[in-house]
């Protein structure tokens, strides 16, 4: 598989395994970081050749760009893809989201602080809101663009009629939704369309919460406060029928000598839409193992296997 790809129309050029990095001072998400260690899957990642490193302002909140930008600051600022992710706004104890001009602008400069640099390789709107109208959010970010401040433009989490507004005037260069082998909603409109207009689809939650690394059986138990014990794919009968699935993968991957999420890794790169995939990673040798994505080559028989099993 290449190691080099460009994303979309932006013009940025990565390798397509990047680094999410939420378990990196992600306090919110994750109890009991261990920030130094965060640190080091930063500085593994930049070590190995996975330059695209994905953060938010409200992973943490703030530390983790805090974090990502203290690491970047130590290697060369031209090497490394940073993206980011704004929208939320904090009022006393709510959480609105905000996608107003003038809020996105400030967020963009106190993630630019945060993140210790003059530029933002790529910046989505993290989630939409209900008032703003979306090609006057963009159009914001366009502004900051054309400023030097960032370098393409992204949204996350817009249903294919914010994405539409969103693009009104040809601006959207990357959406980022879920979407897993489970979970497929997004190719029904929402990848043909970005496929047509040259927007750069990045997946988040590929493995399905680990579901699609076939490191679960039916045996596997979740505690209650665990995200997945209230996930349906988890839940009794579904569960079982969705692991029969992920051991069909588990075949082919056997037959490749390589890793279940390899494989699945693998198989979300050979759609024409994606061009990078962002695992998380909590540990040095995580971040290892994701390059190892790399090594997999699929058929177009496995291609539609796996597109069968799941379908």
């Amino acid at each position: 598989m290449n190691t080099r790809t460009t994303i979309g129309r932006t013009g940025i050029e990565v390798n397509p395994i990047g680094l999410g990095t939420n378990a990196v001072g992600g306090h919110n998400i994750y109890p009991d970081l261990d920030e130094e260690k965060g640190k080091n899957v930063v500085r593994t990642a930049i070590e190995n050749g996975m330059d695209f490193l994905d953060t938010a302002f409200i992973y943490g909140p703030e530390h983790s760009e805090e974090l990502t930008g203290a690491v970047v600051k130590e290697y060369d600022r031209s090497s490394v893809v940073i993206a980011t992710k704004g929208a939320h706004e904090f009022k006393g104890n709510e959480v609105v989201i905000n996608n107003s001009p003038m809020f996105l602008k400030q967020q963009v400069e106190n993630s630019l602080k945060r993140l210790q640099t003059d530029y933002i390789d790529l910046y989505y709107i993290h989630f939409p809101d209900e008032d703003t109208p979306k090609d006057e959010a963009v159009g914001a970010l366009k502004e900051l663009k054309d400023e030097g401040k960032i370098r393409s433009i992204g949204v996350s989490n817009f249903s294919l009629e914010q994405l539409k507004q969103a693009n009104k005037d040809g601006y959207v260069g990357v959406i980022q939704s879920e979407y897993n082998l489970f979970k497929r909603e997004a190719e029904k409109e929402l990848l043909p369309y970005v496929q047509e207009n040259g927007i750069s689809f990045v997946p988040y939650f590929p493995l399905a919460s680990g579901l699609l690394a076939g490191k679960y059986n039916r045996d596997t138990t979740f505690a209650e406060d665990d995200i997945r014990s209230g996930s349906p794919l988890f839940q009794g009968e579904n569960f079982y029928h969705n692991l029969k699935k992920v051991e069909q993968v588990k075949d082919i991957a056997a037959d490749k000598n390589a890793d279940t999420a390899h494989v699945v890794l693998a198989w979300y790169l050979t759609h024409d839409a994606i061009d990078t995939i962002i695992p998380g990673a909590k540990r040095k040798d995580q971040v290892i193992d994701n390059l190892n994505t790399l090594n997999v080559e699929l058929t177009q028989t496995d291609i539609q296997k796996i597109s069968d099993i799941f379908s």
